[in-house]
């Protein structure tokens, strides 16, 4: 069997088309939101809100209402806990934030435990990229792409909040509602990759692009570029490694962007471990 029938034999199933397309869909947008949500230094932020909106899709489905409604009501709620807490407490930021998310997560728990349903509710938690249908895909196409949308339009005005959000309120812009925005949208971003690797594993894809990105580069202008494209290649070579080793998609698409950063961290021309060291230096220093 050549290499060209590997790569093809994958695409005879239905399945994997579909999840080959949802998955670069979600870590596209995903690894878009990462490189602020690295630059502002929210990483434990997009880990509480990834696993506080649980309780949220649950409620949204027993409703009947979209998950991305519910998703976005527990975001908001999680924040606003995390804030009252650390403003009316002694209680720091990082602990507050373990308090909420962990409740809010625990409570996700207990109520697909105790609802009735006819489809299997612990794949919100573990995700199911393999048993997505042609309508989870259009739902997760179109939350994705307000989400990418936003994202584009409003970039200059983020990161300029990311970058100063002082200069940011001098200028007219509000920082609140910025700061806001992000966090929707982070919410938001959460619901497309649910389906895709789970609450548990959404937290990586938020964060593992832009952190590799970020080594990679000084620009911000391409780590926007850098991060979405690297995301989208580790999520297409996971995809497959699931195919062929016949093991779980989400936690091998994580995995593999793991990988791709371990070797960046430790590779990276500029900021990497192995360049920073001292022979390295001196073996560059010699070469130029």
């Amino acid at each position: 069997m050549t290499v060209l029938d590997l790569l093809l034999e994958p695409l005879q199933f239905d399945f994997m088309v579909r999840a080959l397309a949802t998955t670069v869909i979600a870590a596209i947008v995903c690894a878009l939101l990462s490189c602020w949500l690295v630059l502002v230094g929210w990483s434990l932020m997009g880990d509480a809100v990834s696993h506080a909106v649980l309780p949220g899709v649950v409620i949204a489905y027993v409703l009947g209402a979209p998950f991305a409604l519910g998703a976005l009501v527990f975001g908001f709620l999680a924040v606003a806990l995390i804030g009252a807490i650390r403003g009316t407490s002694r209680i720091k930021e990082d602990a507050a934030i373990g308090i909420v998310f962990t409740t809010l997560f625990a409570l996700g728990l207990v109520l697909i435990s105790v609802t009735p349903s006819h489809t299997d509710l612990n794949h919100i938690i573990f995700g199911n990229i393999l048993g997505v249908s042609d309508a989870d895909l259009v739902q997760i196409a179109v939350l994705a792409a307000v989400a990418f949308v936003i994202l584009v339009l409003k970039r200059r005005d983020l990161t300029l909040y990311a970058f100063d959000p002082l200069h940011t309120h001098a200028i007219g812009l509000s920082p609140r509602f910025l700061g806001a925005l992000l966090l929707g949208l982070l919410a938001l971003t959460a619901v497309v990759a649910l389906q895709v690797v789970g609450v548990i594993l959404v937290v990586a894809m938020l964060i593992i692009p832009g952190a590799t990105a970020h080594l990679l580069t000084d620009r911000f202008g391409r780590m926007l570029v850098i991060a979405p494209v690297l995301s989208a290649a580790c999520s297409v070579v996971g995809i497959y490694l699931s195919y062929w080793l016949d093991a779980a998609s989400g936690g091998l698409v994580v995995l593999v962007q793991g990988a791709a950063f371990l070797l960046v961290y430790l590779f990276s021309p500029r900021h990497g471990l192995i360049g920073r060291l001292p022979w390295a230096r001196r073996r560059t220093a010699v070469a130029s």
